[in-house]
């Protein structure tokens, strides 16, 4: 059992991964039961009952009727789980702990139901292919929870990572370090360093894990032939982050906004937003298949695009058709340390905003393929209408017409184009062939679930 100290501790590091609290003993004593699964499922946890969302101890009253009925409800999950449960006192005010193990006998059901935890949430797994991702994980289990039995944490975590880590999260300086790592559960309970805190706060996770980097590669043109810059980014993931942007923004244009800036610092204008970047590394660094020891994430730039490539496709988990709608993470502790310093938001949200971003700066949407390795595209700005107008004198009014709605929107589908156009179904089909014949244009994916491309070629 935890002591005072370390739930104070606990309380100041906040809800994560690992941790969850709860104001009240809901109604449906069962929204607990779902958490604790979903910790059973996972690296386990604990679970305050009595504390809010602003880490404030508010207090509950637990009598023997609720205590029976959280049991009660514990004991519908298969196989048996057994978590401690402790009824304590802390500053006068009665609190609830339940400690759940990570279960050596995973998947754990609930009324059926397979519950996971996913960075500081958990979430029901509704699919085949969810539940099957989880199944394939479970046997191997995730590569961030697996101990690193080679690191010497007092050798090889220098306290710099550290403090920058605690710094970024807003963690209270009271709390040691040694129990910031205990009550983020970075250690096994064997005493080994896990893989995901090895990449986090090593001085030099490669040293550990080779592939572990990120490869940036600057090319002249737009194929691999000419290389005039190629630098390997090292260190932990966040400083990995850092550098990686520090060099993007070198190789591409960045303009300033002076008007109105005071005391104010210049205000950068990349010329492909800088928000999209951070959400396409950050994305590659939590989600990128670390099993997969032959391959590095790799920041290519070309002059007409970028690709973030990642090891490891599309988590089984997510239907295509969900992609950017919904998240599952190849490794939940590196998701949910990126949560603790402000680099990830809302589940699932990236990829729609790194569109949405691309959109409003009036830029191609990203490309994705998310076959084998995980790689979205972005297209550099240009003169389209100057590049529209050099095909003018060798294409139809019509197919000029579909290159500028293909321009506009990627996903565009046939049915709109013949709206967008004024053309039957098979006038459509037999532009877009021969767009595709002269190589302009050719379709990525199915026809739900994919995009259309265009390949800039001048006539």
């Amino acid at each position: 059992m935890l002591s005072t100290a370390e739930i104070k501790s606990l309380i100041a590091s906040g809800e994560g991964y690992n941790v969850e609290f709860k104001r009240n003993i809901p109604n449906k004593v069962k929204e607990v039961t779902e958490e604790i699964c979903a910790f059973a499922n996972a690296a386990g946890g604990t679970i305050l009952l009595g504390v809010d969302d602003n880490n404030v101890i508010q207090g509950i009253t637990f009598n023997n009727a609720k205590h029976s009925a959280l049991q009660n409800s514990i004991n519908e999950i298969t196989p048996a789980l057994h978590c401690e449960i402790y009824p304590l006192e802390v500053d006068g005010k009665e609190l609830v702990l339940i400690e759940v193990p990570s279960g050596e006998s995973k998947p754990y059901v609930l009324s059926g139901a397979i519950y996971v935890r996913q960075g500081p949430n958990s979430q029901k797994l509704t699919t085949v292919e969810e539940m099957r991702d989880f199944f394939q994980q479970a046997d191997r289990i995730y590569f961030d929870e697996a101990p690193c039995k080679t690191i010497d944490i007092v050798q090889d975590i220098p306290d710099a990572n550290i403090i920058q880590f605690r710094d970024l999260a807003g963690l209270n300086s009271t709390i040691s370090n040694e129990q910031v790592f205990q009550n983020l559960k970075l250690i096994t309970k064997e005493g080994y360093l896990k893989n995901g805190a090895t990449l986090f706060f090593a001085k030099n996770p490669e040293t550990f894990f080779e592939k572990a980097v990120i490869r940036c590669i600057a090319f002249d043109g737009i194929d691999k032939r000419y290389i005039v810059d190629d630098k390997t980014m090292a260190g932990t993931l966040y400083q990995q982050f850092l550098q990686a942007m520090a060099w993007l923004k070198t190789k591409l244009n960045v303009r300033y906004d002076i008007e109105g800036v005071g005391s104010q610092p210049r205000k950068e204008l990349w010329e492909i937003p800088e928000t999209v970047f951070k959400e396409a590394i950050i994305n590659a660094l939590a989600h990128r298949d670390y099993y997969d020891k032959g391959a590095r994430i790799s920041i290519e730039v070309f002059t007409d695009r970028v690709e973030v490539s990642n090891p490891g496709g599309l988590v089984s988990g997510i239907p295509k058709n969900e992609f950017g709608k919904r998240s599952l993470s190849r490794n939940p502790l590196i998701f949910g340390l990126f949560e603790r310093i402000r680099m990830v938001e809302q589940v699932g949200s990236g990829i729609s905003r790194m569109r949405d971003l691309m959109v409003e700066e009036d830029l191609t949407p990203p490309e994705f393929n998310t076959e084998g390795i995980f790689t979205v595209t972005f297209r550099r700005p240009f003169d389209f209408d100057k590049w529209v107008d050099k095909w003018v004198d060798n294409l139809t009014d019509n197919r000029v017409g579909i290159i500028r709605a293909i321009h506009k929107d990627n996903k565009v589908s046939k049915r709109e184009l013949e709206d967008i156009i004024g053309l039957s179904p098979t006038a459509i089909d037999n532009n877009i062939d021969a767009l595709k014949d002269i190589g302009l244009i050719e379709r990525m994916g199915g026809a739900k679930g994919g995009h259309w491309k265009i390949n800039y070629i001048l006539p």
